[in-house]
């Protein structure tokens, strides 16, 4: 048995920069795209503190789930990239705040960069309501 695809498209999130989509939907799962601190009503990047930019990054997968049928709530893995390791303290008090009740899984890897210069990235994996 198969699960249709449904992608997944909003405003509300930054519109994807090559050939992926911003989210997709199979079944009760819902998997993102890497999300960077871009604003999604400028198309700009945020490059402020790495506690704004994970912010910003957050609001953007919360809008992709949303759009999707689901919710931060109902995320059970995330992928966190950063472009230096010495930020994750920093990162992790501001996506505590996102998931302090029965957080996801998680994995969290320095790369060496991230587009357009970013400091942070993070996919998700979600259930849908």
């Amino acid at each position: 048995m198969t699960s249709e695809r449904i992608v997944i498209s909003t405003e509300r999130a930054p519109k994807a920069l090559g050939p992926y989509s911003q989210g997709v939907r199979s079944g009760e799962l819902v998997f993102t795209a890497g999300q960077i601190p871009l604003n999604p009503a400028t198309g700009v990047l945020n490059t402020g503190t790495i506690e704004e930019q994970t912010h910003q990054v957050l609001g953007n997968l919360a809008a992709v789930l949303e759009a999707a049928g689901s919710s931060l709530h109902h995320v059970v893995k995330t992928t966190v990239f950063l472009a230096d390791l010495n930020d994750f303290q920093r990162m992790n008090a501001v996506y505590a705040g996102y998931f302090s009740d029965k957080p996801p899984a998680r994995s969290t890897v320095q790369v060496s960069k991230l587009p357009l210069g970013a400091a942070i990235e993070i996919e998700c994996i979600a259930v849908a309501k």
